[in-house]
């Protein structure tokens, strides 16, 4: 509603000169011009802080604004957790999706943003206290949403080597991807933790899940792309595909934007979409199927050629040959040596021991073939 000046050109009684006793002790009454001013400011001031999105926008990318507008530099695992806070105070089902034109009440976001200084000194606490702990994966880490609280960093028995017993795999990839700057290293505890709960509800094993990003993208590098494919898992552009089954179908490449820790939580979604076994564990030929070419996991016969189009990395062929088929055989053999490869070249670790002796098994008992097309 819009006031016009509805007092100033109006006058209800009789205007008597005041004494001068009288004008000084009467206090001062805003002309009509000064009071629809004020009505009109204490009326922005009363409705709540909005934005509506536009194409191309997601809740991160939106508290990455809105922190940036206030001077204010978040952690993957905050930006996550604040957009998960605007979802669910927008009553947004699906924050991985939200529709162009809608109008968001940031309201709350603004009030997190304000006490984020707090936040940000209870972290470094913690941080602090983590640096002088030998064993820092003993420590588990704050969960940035819903985690499974049945799931937890294994302690580790010996110092610094965290949960190698359990997940090695998982814990060297780690360890490489942030020597290699793919993931900040205050960061990596809530990976591993996302990692194992997106595992434990998928049923899979989180160190097939190191094997399959070793080979989709150098280990977790959450900017690996190849122009049409991007991201940890490399979701691929195109109608009905990855990237648009996240809710980047417009903009794919905005995933590249994302930390591995925000993309743990497409890979998630994506798991959901593209479905994996509901019986037993997920083995890792059916794991990597799901991201390479689902369809493809029709043909359950291990060495049965899977009919993957176009070209992949060599190691995924049989016997290392592109003009051999793809199989489930060779997709397993080729993920575990790649991962062997890529994490350690000396074999006498004992992280990657059990690893080159399944290789070896898988070698042993598949006698090298000739492929005829």
């Amino acid at each position: 509603m819009k006031i016009d000046n509805a007092i100033h050109n109006t006058s209800f009684t009789p205007i008597v000169p005041a004494t001068s006793s009288e004008a000084s002790a009467a206090p001062s009454v805003p002309s009509g011009a000064d009071f629809a001013n004020v009505l009109e400011k204490t009326k922005s001031a009363e409705l709540p802080a909005t934005r509506v999105t536009k194409s191309g926008d997601t809740l991160i990318g939106i508290v990455r604004d809105e922190a940036k507008a206030k001077g204010i530099n978040l952690s993957g695992s905050q930006e996550y957790r604040l957009a998960m806070s605007l979802a669910t105070h927008n009553g947004i089902a699906n924050p991985n999706q939200i529709a162009t034109g809608r109008t968001l009440q940031t309201d709350k976001l603004g009030a997190l943003l304000h006490d984020l200084p707090s936040l940000n000194t209870t972290q470094a606490q913690n941080n602090s206290s983590t640096k002088t702990n030998p064993a820092p994966s003993s420590v588990p880490a704050a969960q940035a949403l819903q985690t499974n609280k049945s799931i937890q960093a294994p302690k580790p028995t010996v110092a610094r080597t965290p949960a190698v017993s359990q997940h090695p795999v998982l814990a060297q990839t780690l360890d490489r991807a942030v020597a290699r700057g793919f993931i900040p290293g205050n960061e990596k505890q809530d990976v591993f933790n996302k990692i194992l709960q997106v595992a434990n509800k998928h049923k899979f094993s989180p160190d097939d899940f190191a094997r399959l990003t070793l080979m989709e993208s150098d280990g977790m590098n959450p900017q690996a792309t190849n122009q049409r494919c991007h991201g940890i898992i490399q979701f691929c552009d195109g109608p009905a595909r990855g990237a648009a089954g996240v809710g980047f179908g417009e903009k794919p490449k905005a995933i590249l934007g994302l930390s591995v820790y925000q993309q743990l939580q497409l890979v998630d979604t994506y798991f959901e979409n593209v479905g994996l076994p509901k019986a037993g564990a997920v083995p890792l030929d059916e794991l990597y199927l799901a991201v390479l070419q689902p369809a493809a996991r029709n043909e359950t016969r291990s060495e049965a050629p899977l009919g993957i189009p176009g070209k992949q990395a060599l190691k995924l062929y049989e016997g290392n040959d592109a003009q051999a088929p793809i199989t489930r055989n060779s997709i397993i053999q080729g993920l575990m040596q790649n991962a062997v490869d890529r994490l350690n070249t000396n074999n006498n670790s004992p992280r990657n021991r059990i690893q080159s002796q399944k290789t070896a098994e898988y070698e042993a008992n598949d006698p090298s073939r000739v492929w005829k097309r």
